[in-house]
């Protein structure tokens, strides 16, 4: 395979297609839950490092999107919890103490559910972040590639993955190391795991709004703050929702 702008096209288009069609049901069972929860009044807390934290971007806070979304970061620890800024480091999300105080920090309530999102779904943070959502009775959508995952060996200490707590998985297709074209002395270029994490999302959101508009519900839906009244529209809908749901980090 030649490595250039048309062969990364023609891969990224193949597992497109192949992650929309193997994981209609998955998309459609983590829509069910996370319905369920904005039925009840909750939030969805979304939740990646790294790359994946782009995940939780589409997610949380665009336009288009859920207005009762909220985006957890490593970076709460010291915007919200005051921590110094050189705790943030590559191997932060490798720290499995990390995780509870981000639970701490984020203005969560019983009924909330969660989108985590871990490519390899085995550093300590992610891993020791999902058991204790489960742990405190969350729903948990999870969105990993199984083909990496499978090949890791999890950095928790209990041994276990993302996906081991999860009650809806989304496999994002893409392959072992995230990147798709080999290069000739090695290693590869044309990473796709943030595109298909993103097409899952988005596909979520629509799967979800398109339930609450069948029960006669109006979505609450956030307008693009760049058109004419989206400001507006906007804190109408944040204000149902203050004190839950953050904005601007």
């Amino acid at each position: 395979m030649t490595v250039s702008a048309e062969a990364y096209l023609a891969v990224v288009t193949e597992t497109i297609g192949r992650v929309a069609a193997e994981q209609r049901q998955n998309v459609a069972d983590a829509a069910d839950l996370i319905v369920a929860a904005l039925r009840a009044d909750g939030v969805v807390h979304a939740f990646g490092t790294g790359h994946s934290e782009a995940l939780a971007m589409e997610i949380a806070g665009r336009a288009g999107g859920l207005v009762p979304t909220n985006r957890i970061a490593l970076r709460d620890l010291v915007l919200i919890g005051g921590d110094p800024a050189d705790v943030l480091g590559p191997k932060l999300e490798r720290d499995p103490a990390v995780a509870h105080r981000l639970y701490e920090l984020a203005p969560i309530r019983p009924q909330d559910v969660f989108v985590l999102a871990s490519n390899s779904g085995v550093n300590g943070a992610m891993v020791e972040f999902a058991s204790i959502v489960k742990e405190r009775g969350h729903g948990l959508v999870a969105i990993t590639s199984a083909q990496h995952s499978a090949r890791m060996t999890s950095r928790h200490p209990s041994g276990r993955k993302l996906a081991d707590f999860a009650d809806v998985v989304l496999d994002n297709g893409a392959p072992y190391g995230d990147a798709t074209l080999p290069l000739p002395g090695g290693g590869a270029v044309g990473a796709v795991s943030s595109i298909t994490a993103a097409l899952l999302a988005q596909q979520i959101v629509a799967e979800v709004v398109a339930r609450l508009v069948a029960a006669g519900q109006r979505p609450p839906v956030y307008l693009s703050a760049n058109i004419t009244g989206g400001d507006e529209h906007n804190a109408e809908l944040e204000a149902r929702y203050a004190g839950r749901i953050r904005r601007g980090s």
